[in-house]
């Protein structure tokens, strides 16, 4: 049985949380997840409402991790982008021009 490392990232816009964690290979996200205790530290965090990637690409739970990996958990949009863009472009095109 081999041990591997990955890292478990989960980032707000005030701080980042970083978990090292050292894992038999062969296991999946998941399982990081649950050995790297984040469920019990950060409260707002779920496997139903959270989505998890790695390198910036999203998997699945049970998608196999290799030893480096860092396994990112996504929060959701607090706004969606389409309208973020179409409110800025509205203030942006009728702002006064000096």
């Amino acid at each position: 049985m081999n041990i591997i490392k990955v890292t478990i990232v989960y980032a707000l816009s005030e701080i980042q949380y970083i978990y090292n964690v050292k894992i038999k290979s062969g296991s999946n996200v998941k399982d990081a997840i649950l050995a790297s205790n984040l469920l019990n530290l950060i409260n707002n965090i779920s496997f139903y409402k959270n989505s998890f990637g790695i390198y910036n690409k999203k998997v699945h739970l049970k998608s196999k991790i290799k030893d480096g990996d860092r396994i990112e958990v996504y929060r959701n949009l607090i706004i969606d982008p389409k309208e973020w863009r179409r409110k800025n472009i509205f203030r942006f095109n009728n702002r006064k021009k000096i």
